[in-house]
């Protein structure tokens, strides 16, 4: 089978190139280049997106024994992920820009490209299992690794790309892969993971969000407005530097009358208000979705798990579609959950689908829905 091996510049996707390799494929190795001028992103080969990555990539494909090379994705990168991440900020809401990237661009462009070249599969170092199920569809398991998991991140996948997609780390944990690394000569084996936004510099969303939007920005400043007293509290430079659920960063001058922490519970970026409150009200047990993606069959009606962060725990739900809206019942409250972010849903291990949330209900119904 022809394999087109995605290579990042880190140790996860330098082994699974290798596996497939090893397995008889005939593999080639490309690295993204997502940034005309890397520099502009990030600094330091902590990413997927520096000429250190790059050089790292190319390296490891040398030791391998596979051909390589740079695909440039720069334009449909900053189209589809990155305007899209300052558009979501913009108008309130808490994207996953990495999720969206894998929807995008590593399983629609590359993919695309890949099979017009005549490539059978995209092989990448993505911590997932692929199996066939009892019909013959396609379908994807949480990784082996729960603490390197990343079927959440690839619940935006269809059952077409699914077919075409290879995932040889699930069955492994992480340890087994660095080791495996140095028994290989891969340089990479000890290269540090990248836990932030790839073309965020030092992580600083606010920051780059600010120098980004300028005058995109729905505002720059406002009013930080206590819930239940309607008092100011403070003000705020830009309602995109915030989203539901944060604690760190809140320009409170005073404390709160009971002397709790406060947290953001609404953010409005019309009038440019930032609503805070005591933690429980952050507890929603209803969320609406929008623009489903299901991995395979659509379930009318499903009593599984849903997973709302990267790294988040699961909670019981009654998961309910219809056409492109989904409703998700939490039997387990969630805190801090915002319009934005991704719903993944799970039966058992098995990945169903997601779908984007666009409103939540408070666990106490005279709140209403945000």
């Amino acid at each position: 089978m022809k394999v087109l091996a995605a290579m990042s510049g880190g140790v996860d996707s330098a082994v699974a190139a290798a596996r497939a390799a090893e397995a008889g494929h005939d593999v080639t190795g490309i690295h993204l280049a997502l940034s005309r001028n890397p520099a502009s992103y990030r600094s330091g080969a902590r990413g997927c997106c520096t000429i250190e990555d790059s050089n790292d990539a190319r390296r490891a494909a040398d030791v391998i024994g596979i051909p390589f090379y740079v695909w440039d994705l720069s334009e449909r990168f900053h189209e589809d992920v990155v305007e899209d991440f300052m558009d979501e900020y913009a108008a309130g809401r808490t994207p996953n820009p990495c999720l969206r990237c894998n929807e995008k661009i590593k399983f629609a462009a590359v993919l695309d490209r890949a099979l017009g070249l005549g490539f059978d599969a995209v092989a990448t170092g993505h911590y997932a299992q692929l199996r066939t199920g009892d019909d013959g569809l396609i379908e994807m398991h949480r990784a082996v690794d729960h603490g390197k998991d990343q079927s959440y991140v690839l619940g935006v996948l269809d059952q077409q790309q699914l077919a075409h997609s290879l995932f040889p780390l699930g069955d492994s944990t992480k340890t087994a892969v660095r080791a495996e690394a140095a028994e290989r000569g891969l340089l990479v084996a000890d290269k540090p993971d990248s836990h932030d936004i790839c073309f965020v510099a030092d992580g600083d969303n606010a920051g780059w969000l600010r120098e980004k939007l300028g005058e995109r920005a729905p505002n720059h400043g406002g009013d930080i407005v206590d819930e239940s007293s309607g008092e100011v509290l403070g003000r705020h430079d830009g309602t995109y530097a915030y989203t539901i659920g944060q604690r760190k960063g809140l320009r409170i001058g005073r404390p709160a009358p009971d002397g709790k922490p406060r947290f953001v519970l609404d953010i409005e970026p019309v009038t440019g208000t930032v609503t805070v409150g005591s933690r429980e009200r952050l507890a929603v047990d209803r969320l609406e979705g929008i623009r489903p993606r299901w991995c395979g069959t659509v379930p009318s009606r499903l009593d599984g798990t849903v997973q709302l962060r990267a790294h988040g725990e699961e909670h019981r739900a009654v998961v309910t579609a219809d056409g492109e809206d989904v409703r998700i019942e939490l039997l387990d409250p969630a805190y801090g959950i915002a319009p934005g972010q991704a719903a993944v849903i799970y039966e058992g291990t098995r990945v169903v689908g997601s779908a984007t949330i666009s409103a939540t209900q408070r666990v106490d119904a005279d709140a209403g829905q945000r």
